[in-house]
């Protein structure tokens, strides 16, 4: 055997015996692994179950995303400017992603869930709604209280005895309760860059509120979230994408980038009053938001006249 023929045969045993080792290599990987991969840190869902196993084939690490730092513009560059407040309505088709559950890779709880547990931790710093100028923060014992839910009596009979006893029950937070989020959002004409720049100063979840026999009675605001503050937790949080799971958004690029619905609901006017409070219901509200729309999209254009 010539000398060009011994290394062709060691060649091939490294080869094969590099290989075995890789295989050996990743298989213990594979079994070593107790937590999911390219998760965040800690889920928002204290009952979210993790897998114990690697749910998928694709190696995932973890990473941390930053946010692009806002461009404020100058006073002097400001040509126009124009606060505006939105509802966001989750049950709307494009607005579903607020209700999705998540998964290992985005904490294990709905957008509602990322915020509360944001709160809990310290992360994020709620907001008394006396007003939405972010005036009063709220304490720990109020954030706690309303977290906590409601406690109740029940009536219980023994199926024994048929004595009748009185039960305490602890209702917890029920997040499907939050169909809706108010924004709060300043529209500017940057004369630098030469064109409408919108940028989201404030965030609230509404809570429905339902009666005792089942029926709906009313909405309101659990609290304000100032949203320059909650930027750098959502970029650490993915946003479900229907079309393709890899190619998922953070909730702060999904703000950022303005992929939800929404529909006005007041602007800047001398009396403070929303459309609602100015005598407008149903179809006519939904026109004149509508109409408030079109002006803000046109007024751009306007601005190129002057």
């Amino acid at each position: 055997m010539n000398i060009l023929g011994k290394y062709s045969i060691a060649a091939s045993v490294a080869l094969l015996f590099m290989s075995e080792v890789s295989m050996a290599q990743g298989n213990t990987n594979v079994m070593d692994q107790a937590q999911p991969q390219g998760a965040p840190a800690g889920y928002v869902n204290s009952t979210w179950q993790p897998s114990l196993v690697p749910d998928g084939i694709m190696d995932r690490v973890p990473h941390i995303n930053r946010v692009l730092p806002w461009r404020l513009p100058r006073e002097a560059d400001v040509m126009y400017s124009k606060r505006v407040w939105r509802e966001i309505d989750t049950r709307q088709k494009q607005n579903m992603p607020f209700r999705w559950r998540g998964d290992d890779a985005s904490g294990g709880g709905m957008f509602i869930e990322i915020l509360l547990d944001g709160v809990k931790k310290g992360k994020l710093k709620a907001y008394s709604t006396m007003d939405d100028r972010f005036t009063t923060a709220l304490t720990k014992e109020q954030i706690t209280e309303m977290l906590t839910g409601t406690t109740d009596t029940q009536r219980v009979e023994n199926p024994e005895t048929g004595e009748i006893t009185i039960k305490i029950v602890h209702n917890e937070f029920n997040p499907d309760v939050v169909t809706r989020f108010r924004i709060k959002e300043d529209v500017v004409f940057d004369r630098n860059i030469g064109r409408m720049v919108t940028r989201i100063i404030g965030l609230a979840p509404l809570r429905d509120i339902y009666n005792e026999d089942g029926s709906y009675r009313a909405t309101t605001p659990m609290f304000w979230m100032y949203y320059p503050e909650m930027r750098e937790t959502l970029a650490q949080y993915e946003v479900f994408n229907p079309e393709n799971d890899v190619a998922r958004m953070t909730w702060d690029e999904f703000f950022e980038n303005r992929y939800f619905s929404s529909y006005v609901i007041k602007t800047s006017n001398p009396l403070d009053a929303t459309l609602q409070q100015m005598g407008l219901s149903g179809t006519d509200l939904l026109y004149e938001g509508q109409r408030i729309q079109e002006e803000l999209f046109n007024k751009e254009h306007d601005m190129w006249v002057y």
